[in-house]
């Protein structure tokens, strides 16, 4: 990276962006903040766990949605302010959503995405309806939050919108599923007019062995930039010991976002530490969103670690787009 300027990011300024800069001697595209986690799974005092959860900018400071199973493992969503982005308070109530009575029953609420869309900042998660589902809703000001239909019907995770429409249209990456902890999953991309009615189903991609053989998700609001959308997602590989949760990058195609130019054949972080290592599921690093700053090209991803706790890892974007060109999946 060259004086910490980026030509590629398409987007506004973040001048307070959580950030720690690459340790001394290290080569990472992707390193990890040195005080890691930077949310315990005992930050609000009903939670069991507190991971995959999404954080956005918000007025002068960070809000954010936040994957909090409590100590009966009921899976729910809440809410959370901060000032730097690293220090979090987190509502010790679940979001309650305002809507029609049959979308709005609560089965379970999981792996939030925050997307600041138009004028309003939309939520999308792992809503329980009859089996897993993409719940989708709203808010203003993260206090009142309004719930939109159901996008797919079962069996669907990992549902995450672009930051603006394309060629008029809503667009999101999905991964249809099972009931249960899918043993595949391929990435699909759908448009809707309304985001409501929702179709143009593209499949975007799959395994392709390694870290990523078993399955793989989308993760934060992808980023636009010059040369493409930059997708963080999430690869599977099972291994004699289970599954095992890392994270790369793929450039898709800015105007059929389906088409995927590049993809890592790396992965650029995998569950290396305790905390990614050890807790109520082992071996997870799983991505769920990503703050930029466009000047600069540094992005700050927020991760879960290991079904327990909240990471942060850091990057510069130019540098993360350099490696997928140059470790593209053959």
């Amino acid at each position: 990276m060259t004086d910490n300027v980026s030509t590629l990011v398409v987007g506004q300024a973040l001048i307070n962006i959580p950030w720690e800069d690459r340790p001394a001697g290290s080569g990472d595209v992707v390193w990890r903040y040195s005080h890691n986690p930077i949310i315990p799974r005992n930050a609000i005092p009903t939670s069991n766990s507190i991971f995959n959860s999404a954080v956005v900018t918000f007025k002068d400071r960070f809000a954010g949605v936040f994957r909090c199973d409590d100590k009966r493992r009921v899976m729910n969503i809440h809410r959370g302010f901060s000032d730097d982005g690293l220090h979090w308070q987190l509502d010790p109530r679940p979001i309650e959503f305002a809507g029609e009575a049959d979308v709005t029953r609560f089965e379970y609420r999981y792996d939030p995405r925050v997307c600041w869309l138009e004028d309003r900042y939309y939520v999308s998660w792992c809503n329980g309806y009859h089996g897993p589902t993409i719940g989708l809703g709203y808010t203003y000001d993260f206090e009142t939050f309004h719930q939109l239909e159901n996008a797919f019907l079962p069996y669907n995770r990992n549902g995450v919108l672009f930051p603006r429409k394309l060629d008029g249209k809503y667009a999101m990456f999905s991964r249809p599923s099972d009931t249960g902890h899918t043993p595949f999953g391929d990435i699909f991309y759908s448009e809707s007019p309304d985001l409501v009615h929702w179709g143009k189903h593209r499949w975007v991609m799959g395994p392709a062995g390694g870290w990523q053989a078993t399955k793989t998700g989308a993760g934060p609001t992808p980023i636009e930039t010059q040369e493409g959308w930059l997708l963080f997602y999430h690869g599977v590989l099972t291994s004699c010991n289970g599954y095992v949760y890392s994270f790369g990058a793929a450039l898709l195609d800015l105007e059929k976002p389906w088409k995927v130019m590049y993809r890592t054949a790396s992965y650029l972080l995998s569950p290396q530490t305790l905390y990614e290592c050890v807790g109520d599921v082992p071996n997870v690093a799983f991505p769920c969103a990503a703050l930029v700053d466009a000047p600069t090209g540094r992005v700050a991803i927020y991760y879960g670690g290991a079904d327990t706790v909240t990471g942060l890892a850091f990057a510069y974007v130019d540098e993360v787009v350099d490696f997928i060109k140059h470790n593209n999946l053959a």
